[in-house]
């Protein structure tokens, strides 16, 4: 700071400096003029003048301090009151744009809560047809349409579903009621709905549960073993996916693996990223990047701790580490 101030009054240092030169020139080319008592009173004034520099910049920073502190958000409690004019114009042009960004900040979070609120309405609304659009598919005679029909029909179920629940993350703190959950019911629920697929591509699950019991919210674990699960049966053929829980250190852990086509170890530090997809054995149209980015978001505030191993042509393995129940306390305040 003391090297802006110092630049902030160059200018005017410099005119100082210039005037004491002035008469240190004077009295050298005017002989009647003595220069030793003029070389004292020059080292007087420089004193004088580097003593008011001092004291003045601890007065003078102290509200650009506070302003330098400032950390950008909405209230200017944090900045000092100013002291001077110029300090005036500063704070209250600062406050006229704080004030405006809030107004601006105000009226986007309410156009993005009406623009969520219509998208899920139309969801909600998209749901009943589809619904009854699988009722239809199950009475089609050839089953070899309705095999195919059923898996577009998962798919366009399955992307409303993500973008339901994307909308809902962000709120998602408040939505949550963590208890104790018994995993079995839930991965039976979404094991059953992925039936006609997984039959279609010959696919089977192995379920061992050592551990049933977990502490956490049993609607979003729902949703992030619906996008894990989806997953293993996509890139899975003609094989067996093994999901087993166990205790583990006071943790519960539940496995979910597949031997399916793997992942390529360059991708596998950026399957969490949104929007990525594999650069290899998955150019499918069906891949959108998001299901493996939106169970990362859903398990942070779960407190899951979510690992991925592959191996390329050999297979994928999930673990779900869940949180004990002093965890949660310590982490909530439940």
């Amino acid at each position: 700071m003391i090297r802006k101030y110092i630049t902030e009054k160059r200018s005017w240092l410099l005119l100082l400096a210039a005037l004491q030169l002035i008469i240190i020139f004077v009295a050298f080319i005017d002989s009647a003029i003595p220069l030793l008592p003029i070389l004292y009173i020059v080292l007087l004034n420089t004193l004088l003048c580097l003593a008011f520099v001092f004291l003045r910049y601890s007065r003078e920073t102290r509200f650009y301090k506070s302003l330098a502190s400032w950390d950008q958000i909405y209230e200017l409690q944090a900045v000092l009151d100013p002291g001077s004019p110029m300090e005036r114009l500063v704070h209250e042009a600062v406050s006229a744009q704080t004030d405006r960004y809030k107004r601006e900040s105000f009226m986007n979070v309410q156009l993005l809560e009406s623009e969520k609120d219509e998208l899920l309405a139309w969801i909600h609304e998209v749901k009943t047809p589809l619904t009854a659009m699988q009722l239809m598919i199950e009475r089609l005679p050839d089953e070899t349409l309705q095999r195919q029909m059923m898996y577009e029909w998962l798919r366009i179920h399955h992307l409303l579903d993500q973008q339901l629940h994307q909308k809902r993350i962000p709120f998602i703190r408040n939505d949550l009621f963590i208890e104790k959950v018994s995993l079995a019911p839930i991965l039976n629920k979404e094991i059953r709905a992925l039936k006609s697929w997984c039959i279609s591509k010959r696919i089977g699950f192995d379920v061992e549960l050592e551990a049933e019991t977990v502490l956490t919210d049993g609607k979003w674990l729902a949703f992030m073993l619906r996008q894990l699960l989806t997953n293993a049966v996509k890139y899975s053929e003609a094989s067996d996916i093994l999901i087993r829980s166990r205790e583990e250190g006071g943790h519960v852990v539940l496995v979910i693996e597949d031997s399916g086509q793997g992942i390529d170890p360059r991708d596998l530090p950026r399957i969490y990223d949104r929007g990525f997809t594999s650069s290899r054995f998955r150019q499918e149209g069906a891949a959108t990047g998001m299901g493996l980015y939106l169970t990362r978001q859903v398990a942070e505030p779960l407190q899951i701790r979510l690992h991925a191993a592959s191996v390329l042509g050999q297979g994928s393995v999930f673990t779900l580490t869940f949180p004990r129940e002093n965890d949660f306390q310590r982490l909530t305040g439940m």
